[in-house]
């Protein structure tokens, strides 16, 4: 036993067991641990006074629960928007502070600032980290700066030009499946189910030149995606599956592995095949036999030093286009047929600029060099765009105190969600913004508003975004 001298209590000399010192040692640290914790969060909510917020459901859950993932939820926001004009305070639960912003000038030094100043916040992202692994939408910093690079080649007009007769021929067996549909007896067409079939199809086209036919016939990858997409949106509304040993040992857990699975063994396969082919045929002899896909592009890639990405980087970057490319481009296409067909005013304008630029043309089907052609129909699809955006939110977290233009300061360490929705519906904004109305974008009308007032697939240097 250890004596020890308490004297200055008072106490004299007494005997001390080494674990009872250990466990007072222990003790004393999560003691100040704690205190320190409690100033910290004390001072933070003293600088959040500043920011307005709406009624909390109770002092334990905060506004949790208040906006739902439906309708009734996005007109919430809306509501919270029309009552809070630029940011408003919301707590998830009694510990948990975000700040949401829905006015352009007030997300603008959040969505200029370095991505190493103003990330993105990883909380909601990393459910997606099984399937997407290090993609561009999950990767940060040197990482994400590195692989922007290599991947910018993907992106250049004469790659994307040999996609438009993708595009065509996916839009055609669509249409093909909705007149067969309606020659049956069809009287209500799912457009989300049908569309999202069509984007899906589109893209494993150009992402790896493989055509499966699921517009027409069931393909186990395409099922294993959207399970995966409906997996990820069901985990974020259920609190307790948030910590990932608990989300592993449910069903829907078993449920993604078996899906995340089944999608890595398809691009695992075809990567692997067209590493062997490039190398057997050689890529310039390869390359004049077909349309250069997504796949070619990453494998093919090199930075300045002449290194190539992993085949677990490109199944990465291949998965994250997949998953980011499919749905909102389907939510859009859809919002877009669902306001023309509740306009047919506007439509039959944009049926008659078609016409008139397809007119005396075998065959009939838009080219590249016509989408600059279509004006009309573009101020459609952007007003479209601006009422029903595809990424609602996206989120950001503050590493550094950042002021915003009222002189109010967002405190380091806080998690922002950058409405969009809430921007575009914005009164001070957009006037009238439950109105469908393209002339707002009529090039020839100048335009007064910010840049960030229309941001329907976010913006900024680390733009990439996710639905909620």
């Amino acid at each position: 036993m250890l004596q020890v001298s308490l004297s200055w209590l008072g106490l004299g000399q007494l005997a001390v067991s080494p674990w009872v010192l250990l466990l007072l040692a222990g003790a004393t640290w999560l003691l100040a641990r704690v205190l320190t914790w409690s100033y910290s969060f004390y001072d933070n909510c003293c600088r959040l006074r500043c920011f307005p917020q709406p009624p909390k459901r109770n002092w334990f859950w905060g506004h949790l629960g208040l906006v739902k993932s439906n309708e009734e939820g996005l007109r919430m926001i809306e509501d919270l928007g029309h009552y809070f004009r630029d940011v408003h305070l919301w707590w998830i639960g009694p510990f948990y502070p975000v700040l949401r912003l829905v006015h352009p000038k007030f997300v603008a030094p959040l969505l200029q600032a370095p991505a190493t100043i103003v990330p993105k916040d990883m909380f909601f992202y990393n459910f997606l980290k099984p399937w997407l692994g290090d993609g561009l939408l999950l990767s940060a910093g040197d990482k994400w700066s590195h692989h922007r690079r290599l991947l910018t080649p993907a992106f250049h007009f004469e790659i994307l030009k040999s996609y438009v007769k993708i595009f065509n021929r996916s839009a055609d067996i669509m249409h093909a499946k909705w007149k067969r549909l309606v020659s049956e007896g069809s009287t209500h067409l799912d457009m989300f189910e049908h569309i999202s079939l069509m984007t899906l199809d589109s893209l494993q086209k150009c992402v790896f030149s493989f055509d499966s036919n699921c517009q027409e016939s069931p393909s186990e990858y395409i099922a294993a995606i959207l399970e995966l997409s409906a997996l990820v949106v069901k985990r974020n509304e259920q609190v307790l599956l948030y910590l990932d040993f608990l989300y592993n040992l449910s069903p829907d857990g078993r449920r993604f592995r078996r899906a995340c699975e089944l999608v890595h063994n398809f691009t695992d396969a075809i990567i692997q095949e067209r590493r062997h082919t490039l190398i057997s045929r050689g890529s310039c002899d390869f390359l004049k036999s077909k349309t250069m896909d997504f796949i070619d592009v990453l494998l093919l890639a090199k930075d300045e030093e002449g290194k190539q990405l992993s085949d677990e980087d490109i199944r990465a970057e291949a998965d994250t286009f997949m998953f980011e490319g499919h749905d909102t481009t389907a939510s859009g296409l859809s919002w877009v047929l669902f306001n023309l067909a509740k306009h047919p005013e506007y439509q039959e304008c944009c049926r008659q600029e078609v016409q008139e630029l397809l007119r005396d043309r075998e065959p009939q089907e838009i080219e590249w060099d016509d989408l600059a052609q279509l004006p009309f129909l573009t101020m459609c699809i952007k007003e479209s765009l601006r009422l029903h955006p595809p990424v609602t939110v996206i989120a950001r977290r503050c590493t550094q105190d950042v002021v915003l233009p009222d002189g109010r300061v967002i405190p380091k360490g806080n998690n922002c969600v950058l409405s969009i929705f809430g921007i575009h519906h914005n009164p001070s904004v957009w006037p009238d913004p439950e109105v469908y109305n393209p002339l707002r974008f009529d090039p020839e009308i100048p335009q007064k508003r910010s840049p960030l007032a229309f941001i329907p697939f976010s913006a900024g240097p680390s733009c990439t975004s996710i639905i909620y």
